[in-house]
């Protein structure tokens, strides 16, 4: 009877110490991805003579974004991109280290 309370016991701190990855890479690339949508509209709606002149410069690594309407959508999808391969690997490390 003990051993098997034992068992039970692993089991379900196994259960809660491991972690998604994948889960972890979607909630990451959510959040990078409405950052960079949010700053992005609100550099656009700021306006100005060269609004988000800082946040452009993310087209060195993002082709195709502008701090504009469509460049809003497309960071979004540059940054749930690396948000979610970040989220990734973090999940798989930990993973690993814990040893689930």
């Amino acid at each position: 009877m003990e051993r098997e309370t034992l068992r039970e016991e692993q089991l379900i701190e196994r259960a809660v110490v491991r972690l998604n990855a994948r889960l972890l890479g979607v909630v990451m690339g959510v959040l990078l991805g409405f950052g960079l949508f949010l700053a992005t509209l609100f550099l656009v709606l700021k306006g100005g003579p060269d609004p988000g002149a800082h946040l452009g410069l993310l087209s060195q690594f993002f082709p195709g974004y502008r701090v504009s309407y469509l460049g809003s959508i497309i960071g979004f999808l540059y940054a749930f991109f690396v948000g979610y391969l970040v989220g990734l690997v973090l999940g798989a490390v930990y993973n690993r280290v814990a040893r689930v």
